[in-house]
């Protein structure tokens, strides 16, 4: 008499212990964090880059509210009638803001300029990470399928082993 395999048991012992067919890691990994770490480093630097324009557009827009009511104040000055030294030291400090607004709106233009190529730097570098994303999630369903088709042979060989054996065992 030959002992028949439980069949309610889906897998022999054997079997139960290789249930999970090993998969390969995904072999850009390293590529794959790299690119992730420069976007994290992209995204930082394109923070501090905004941050840098709007604090410059902030500074440019106070100067010229500053420049607006001095000129008003040297209007008023004016109507009330001022000497010609209070009418030379007027012009050359609204000369000497005017020449802070040019400076400063350089440095926000500059500075706009820069946010712009970090901006391209980080949908460069969004793009990387997008591309070995991809790449990472069809490997990781190529390896899926070859561990189904490994699950599934293993599944195969012990049905027909069973197949065999009850067929030996009945026939003898």
């Amino acid at each position: 008499y030959k002992a028949r395999p439980d069949p309610d048991n889906a897998l022999p012992h054997r079997l139960r212990h290789t249930r999970r067919v090993m998969t390969k890691p995904f072999p850009l990994k390293p590529l794959l964090d790299l690119s992730k770490n420069r976007l994290d480093a992209a995204t930082r630097d394109l923070g501090e880059l905004i941050a840098n324009e709007q604090e410059g557009a902030r500074k440019l827009e106070l100067l010229q509210n500053y420049r607006n009511e001095y000129e008003e104040r040297f209007r008023d000055a004016l109507g009330n009638g001022i000497g010609v030294e209070a009418l030379r030291n007027y012009s050359a400090f609204i000369s000497r803001i005017d020449d802070a607004i040019r400076i400063q709106r350089e440095q926000v233009q500059h500075s706009q300029r820069r946010t712009q190529a970090g901006k391209q730097a980080w949908v460069d570098q969004r793009n990387k990470v997008k591309a070995f994303d991809t790449l990472q999630n069809r490997h990781d369903t190529a390896e899926l399928r070859k561990t189904a088709k490994g699950e599934q042979r293993l599944l195969d060989e012990h049905s027909a082993n069973r197949h065999r054996a009850r067929n030996e065992s009945d026939g003898h």
